[in-house]
């Protein structure tokens, strides 16, 4: 594809002539000469054809279709590993007398693996004994007035209102179950 009148060799900066934009170029002698983006586009792209790499595999092909191995370990995991083979625990005890002596980092890092933060408190919850969808419906509604009365907090009722979803499906399994045991019992006996 022949290069555009006043385009730049390189398609780039050069000097004397700048490309703005993807679109104005600017000539030595200030003359700016418009080429649209498809233009400038398609000429690059013709002229770095052959330089271009392509698709090195074909669609839904790897070089490795099988995979990393399962259980497999990055190599440098497994130099970090053997570089504190036999020295964890005294390692541990060096962070435990820093954290002692007063140096705050490894007092955070001993406190953390002691006492790691906790996601969730354990609640209390009154609720009644669920055996049918509707007491589901009043389990849920007692948490919906807990959450209202401030003494659980909107999370801690989305939780509890997940577990008690739960429940609903294994019973709603167990009336589905229960109803296909009748339907097959009658179709043995022919009714």
């Amino acid at each position: 594809m022949p290069r555009p009148k006043g385009f730049p060799k390189t398609g780039g900066r050069q000097k004397g002539a700048v490309v703005t934009h993807g679109a104005d170029i600017l000539t030595a002698g200030g003359a700016k000469q418009r080429y649209y983006r498809n233009e400038v586009e398609s000429y690059v792209a013709a002229k770095t054809a052959g330089k271009q790499r392509g698709k090195p595999f074909e669609p839904g092909q790897s070089g490795n279709p099988s995979g990393r191995p399962e259980g497999s370990r990055h190599a440098t995991t497994l130099a970090v590993e053997k570089l504190l083979e036999g020295e964890a625990e005294e390692i541990g005890r060096k962070a435990v007398e820093l954290a002692k002596s007063g140096d705050t980092v490894a007092l955070r890092l001993c406190l953390e693996r002691i006492a790691p933060v906790r996601k969730g408190r354990p609640i209390t919850l009154s609720l009644p004994s669920m055996s049918t969808s509707a007491d589901v419906t009043t389990a849920l509604a007692a948490i919906m007035a807990q959450m209202a009365e401030g003494e659980i907090t909107p999370d801690e009722a989305a939780v509890a209102a997940s577990v008690i979803e739960t429940k609903r499906k294994a019973l709603e399994t167990e009336e589905l179950d229960r109803r296909v045991a009748v339907l097959e019992q009658q179709l043995a006996t022919g009714k």
